[in-house]
């Protein structure tokens, strides 16, 4: 049986068949719906193992990014009476799996899924504009925290991953969320150079995060939420200096792409099942 992976889109969600071919390398069944056929009862969220919020600009950012998607997520009631949250709620009571990227990371902070150290969900957390007041679409270096228990960082240390965002800067409610966050390693990445030393510095930090911060889990590591986009790179072909690297003798293995990450929780969620599986 193959792990199912959901992918939204609707509203100016735009990056969904770039996620949806990732999860397809990974050897998932990738289901791409429009919000409103969950909300309608066309789809059932607990039929699946992985939830995934794409980057795009949902609602055209006009109030904060991800803040109406968020709302509609928080408030909206499907047929049976219950918010599209309360499902996520059971989603995650039963051992299953979010990933937030760009615009998908800003509708979990909103959400207050991320940190997630409450269980009002009230945000505890934003993602504000660039230091450099422009949008930022290159590529960085990210630093992975080894420390951090979730599985989508399996086995990583340091990753090239394009930007491509106005509003990326994490910033925390207070100074005690940063410090239980810090506590409890949720922090996943952070802007590096190639060597991987992580830096405050333009333009290797983009969007000037606290920390240099560019991805974050909840306590559990069952919510990742991350500012660059792994579903962009996941081909030595992507690479925007591949034919030089090719011509030199040097190929990135996949591994060393983003599709790692996809790869990564695919697996986790295929060797449990065989876990679970009786002996024969």
């Amino acid at each position: 049986m193959k792990v199912k992976s959901l992918i939204l889109t609707g509203f100016g969600i735009n990056c969904e068949v770039e996620m949806g071919a990732a999860y397809k390398n990974a050897g998932a069944e990738t289901t791409v719906v429009h919000f409103n056929e969950l909300i309608n009862g066309k789809y059932n969220l607990q039929d699946f193992d992985i939830l995934n919020f794409p980057g795009g600009f949902s609602f055209g950012d006009d109030i904060a990014s991800g803040k109406v998607m968020a709302n509609k997520i928080k408030f909206k009631k499907n047929s049976d009476g219950k918010t599209f949250l309360e499902e996520i709620e059971t989603f995650l009571a039963d051992g299953k799996y979010i990933l937030g990227v760009c615009n998908g990371f800003q509708m979990l902070t909103q959400l207050g899924l991320l940190p997630g150290l409450s269980d009002d969900y009230e945000p505890q957390a934003v993602l504000m504009p660039n230091d450099s007041q422009q949008f930022e679409d290159r590529w960085v270096y990210c630093k992975i925290n080894s420390d951090n228990s979730s599985p989508f960082l399996k086995g990583m240390d340091v990753l090239p991953l394009p930007v491509r965002h106005g509003e990326g800067k994490l910033v925390f409610k207070n100074d005690s969320i940063l410090q239980k966050v810090i506590e409890n390693n949720q922090i996943a990445m952070q802007y590096c150079d190639s060597e991987g030393n992580i830096t405050d510095a333009y333009p290797l930090n983009p969007n000037g995060s606290v920390m240099s911060i560019a991805a974050i889990t909840d306590p559990s590591g069952q919510v990742l939420g991350m500012m660059p986009h792994p579903e962009a790179f996941l081909s030595f072909y992507n690479h925007p200096a591949w034919n030089s690297m090719k011509y030199h003798g040097k190929q990135l293995r996949r591994e060393q792409t983003g599709q790692v990450i996809f790869d990564n929780i695919v697996n986790e969620l295929k060797e449990r099942r065989i876990k679970k599986l009786p002996d024969s």
